[in-house]
């Protein structure tokens, strides 16, 4: 039996209570920690989960003597790393929630901590665990599309003004940034994980056009340069009604989507599209798609399954600390970019300023100044997207 404490019980813990507790066979909740310990208490009672015990900080868990294999991160961003770090440093394993951490720096100290302890860092991608996503990286990965030429990101999502009267949220300091790291972070990873390579160029713009009592973006738009000369657009939102999200992939020979829709055009002589598709190609991608046998879990449950299966076996997880720092790296350098008003190269230097922690911060701009907040909202439920 696998021994699971979950630190940080605000809205994102549920999910990870609920996967968790798919797999009562294989784990066990034993610890719950929070700086407002009625909140884990509310936690336990919800969940019934009898004898864990409740604890106001992570170091007084650590030092209880109870006996822990893996941590869930599930705070607030801007101390996802020393946590974790912490963690490990006491022979923990750890799922760290999204964004892994805050800069590129964080990222490596944790990864440092990983190898040091003989430990298993996991990142928070549950996007992956889509079957539309997982389905669409089985297509791309079968070459009966082609080459990916272009691929368009649509991290769109909706949020009231009141998102951001949470104390750490809409702010740099605490939240590490705004939609494009708290949000499109998903769909970065997902970028990544499609096209198997990281880009060697961004672009963007960054923008608050709805939010005034956050420093941070809640708009951006981004353009990637892979190293054959191929293109990514990102568009990441917290303003877009009706949160369209997805991402479209145009190939050689087709064009692939998730939600999943499918063109391939054929060409006249004179280069224009022939009134008929691609009819044959078409058959035997819709064919390949369907043939692609469903997940048994999605979301979150499907990655804690996935994560549950790497430390019974000693093997890896499916999304390693090593691509959430892959994502951060790619959203470090999309700040950059729209902090700069320049194309950033990539991969990072160690020496670039935006590596280090704090690097973002200091040059971030304040789009807006946060005013009054509060410290927890009543209403707990949240969504986490459909793609």
């Amino acid at each position: 039996m696998i021994n699971v404490a979950v630190v940080g019980t605000g809205s994102i813990a549920n999910l990870h209570i609920q996967g968790l507790l798919e797999f009562k066979d294989r784990c066990k909740i034993v610890a719950l920690c929070d700086i407002y310990p009625e909140k884990a208490e509310d936690t336990k009672k919800r969940y019934e989960l009898g004898d864990a015990a409740v604890f106001d900080s992570h170091t007084k868990m650590l030092e209880s003597g109870i006996k822990i294999d893996i941590v869930h991160v599930c705070t607030p961003p801007y101390v996802h790393a020393s946590i974790s770090i912490d963690c490990m440093n006491a022979g923990i394993n750890v799922l760290c929630e999204k964004p892994m951490a805050a800069s590129v720096e964080e990222c490596d100290a944790m990864l440092e901590a990983e190898r040091r302890n003989g430990v298993t860092l996991g990142a928070i991608a549950q996007n992956r665990f889509r079957n539309g996503v997982y389905k669409l990286k089985k297509l791309a990965d079968s070459g009966l599309a082609g080459k990916i030429c272009l691929a368009r990101v649509n991290s769109e999502w909706w949020r009231a003004h009141s998102y951001y009267d949470l104390w750490w949220r809409g702010t740099w300091e605490k939240e590490g940034g705004g939609c494009t790291l708290n949000h499109a972070v998903h769909h970065i990873d997902m970028l990544n994980w499609i096209e198997g390579r990281s880009p060697v160029e961004a672009t963007s713009v960054l923008a608050n056009v709805m939010h005034d009592n956050a420093e941070v973006e809640d708009l951006s738009l981004s353009c990637l340069k892979y190293e054959d000369g191929t293109v990514a657009e990102v568009l990441a939102s917290v303003v877009s009604h009706g949160e369209e999200q997805g991402i479209i992939l145009q190939c050689a020979d087709a064009k692939i989507s998730m939600p999943w829709d499918l063109k391939a055009e054929v060409g006249k002589e004179n280069g224009f599209p022939e009134d008929r598709k691609n009819e044959e190609l078409m058959a035997r991608i819709n064919e390949f798609y369907n043939n692609i046998p469903d997940l048994k879990y999605e979301g979150h449950t499907g990655e804690i399954d996935n994560y549950l299966t790497a430390i019974e076996k000693g093997e890896k997880p499916l999304i390693t600390g090593e691509d959430g720092k892959r994502t951060i790296e790619l959203i470090t350098a999309i700040y950059a970019a729209g902090i700069e008003k320049r194309t950033i190269t990539l991969p990072l230097e160690k020496g670039s300023k935006y590596y280090k922690a704090g690097g973002v911060l200091a040059a971030a701009p304040h789009f807006f100044e946060k005013g009054a907040s509060v410290e927890n909202f009543t209403d707990q439920k949240i969504t986490v997207g459909n793609y």
